[in-house]
């Protein structure tokens, strides 16, 4: 059988201005917000020959599998997701793939170097604001489905591109699933955030979950604005907060003991972690009064042999028997609130679909990639826990994200490009592919 891969990967070589000018136009339409970049999104989606299906949608209404986030951090508003699809002559397997269109909010313009809508390029990087989270893997996706068209190539399955909303849980991928999106396999297009670019591919996702608990205490039954000389006549939160610290300090040492995953274990040495990050209570100026409450807020990771609710209960149950042991609170309970928590998801790097990716990665570049077991709450999760769908994740070399607090985002070029042969790869492959007529 003749190898189709060869006419695509020869067609991005020679249009590679093609390539980095749809990369070019996402950028500059960022300036004018997401709606222009759903515009240009849909416009080269018609161009390569996709029908187009827009999907509008509420975040805060999408049914989610194996997921949650307290209502006051999910994005709020109408907004909008494309997927557009290539119908299969038939025989072949189907795929997703997905990306984000939008980025962080535009903001500090004036501490970039270079201009942050003008897709300039320099010493081998194109410079952007969002473009490398996530416009290049939008980019990346759209520059391929025209490459396997300009070669007249048309695949055996259906391909479907999704531009989907992302930050700040905006659920586009969520909401296209529950909305019917399926397919044999998903791609999700986006740079790793560690910086290893096509040399890393996400296949698995540790899952997260997120809480707060406001302990309440008592202050000293005085008049006096000082409490120091009644402190203990009070029941200081503070010292209540400690006791559940203490708690959940254990809890997590006895995850560590018993939870095991060894992509984990071989990349950091543990497999789960249970952090205490936040601690709030009383004010700075006024050291001499006992606050009326305190705070402890916190997160823990977990690998995908976990549900997410059994990590869940153990929480729960570990604050619970601190509470039974202590007069104070069992009168007064501590308010547990759960702020967002995610499944984990792995595709084992046996599966077909991880085996594609990296024949066409070692093929493009000559790279031999490999798994970062610590991506914690990715993306590739929502196909997986929602539908089953196995999912891998690539992207290019990518650098200074302002979502990390950066400026003068950048992609490299070279490497973009290269993007863009291994996703035509990964389709013809894949899905199989055959001259057309």
């Amino acid at each position: 059988m003749t190898d189709t891969r060869t006419p695509v990967n020869a067609g991005i070589d020679i249009d590679a201005e093609a390539c980095i000018d749809v990369l070019r136009r996402l950028i500059a339409a960022q300036a004018s917000g997401e709606s222009a970049v759903q515009a240009v999104v849909e416009d080269a989606l018609t161009a390569c020959g996709a029908s187009v299906r827009r999907m509008r949608y509420e975040p805060s209404e999408v049914p989610l599998t194996g997921e949650f986030a307290a209502r006051d951090v999910v994005a709020s508003g109408e907004r909008l997701t494309l997927l557009g699809t290539r119908a299969g002559s038939g025989g072949g397997r189907s795929l997703i793939l997905f990306a984000h269109p939008d980025s962080e909010p535009v903001a500090g313009l004036e501490r970039w170097t270079r201009e942050p809508f003008a897709g300039t390029i320099s010493e081998g990087r194109l410079y952007g604001w969002g473009v490398a989270d996530d416009l290049l893997g939008v980019a990346a996706g759209l520059a391929a489905l025209r490459s396997v068209s300009a070669a007249g190539l048309t695949t055996r399955g259906d391909v479907v591109f999704a531009s989907t909303p992302s930050k700040r849980h905006a659920r586009g991928v969520a909401a296209a699933l529950a909305a019917g999106l399926s397919g044999d396999a998903a791609l999700y297009l986006h740079p790793a955030e560690s910086g290893s670019g096509l040399g890393e591919i996400k296949a698995f996702a540790s899952g997260q979950l997120e809480f707060r608990v406001t302990i309440t205490g008592q202050k000293p039954p005085t008049t006096e604005p000082g409490h120091t000389a009644f402190a203990h006549l009070a029941i200081n939160p503070v010292d209540k907060a400690f006791l559940l610290y203490q708690a959940l300090r254990a809890l997590d040492a006895r995850r560590a003991a018993r939870v095991h995953h060894p992509l984990l274990e071989a990349a950091v040495g543990r497999s789960t972690n249970l952090q205490i990050s936040h601690l709030s209570c009383g004010t700075g100026e006024k050291l001499s009064r006992i606050a009326s409450t305190c705070t402890l807020g916190g997160a823990v990771s977990f690998p995908p042999t976990e549900r997410l609710e059994d990590v869940q209960r153990e929480i729960e149950e570990a604050i619970s028997d601190t509470v039974v042991a202590d007069d104070w609170m069992t009168r007064n309970p501590p308010q547990l609130v759960w702020l967002s928590g995610v499944s984990a998801a792995e595709t084992p790097a046996a599966h077909p679909l991880y085996r594609c990716a990296e024949a066409a990665i070692r093929a493009v570049t000559g790279i031999d990639p490999h798994v970062n077991p610590l991506h914690t709450s990715s993306d590739i999760r929502n196909p997986i826990v929602q539908r089953g769908i196995p999912t891998v994740g690539l992207g290019s070399t990518s650098g200074n994200l302002t979502q990390s607090g950066f400026v003068d985002e950048w992609v490299d070029v070279k490497d973009y490009l290269n993007m863009v042969k291994v996703v035509g790869a990964i389709i013809l492959d894949w899905c199989g592919a055959d001259h057309a007529n």
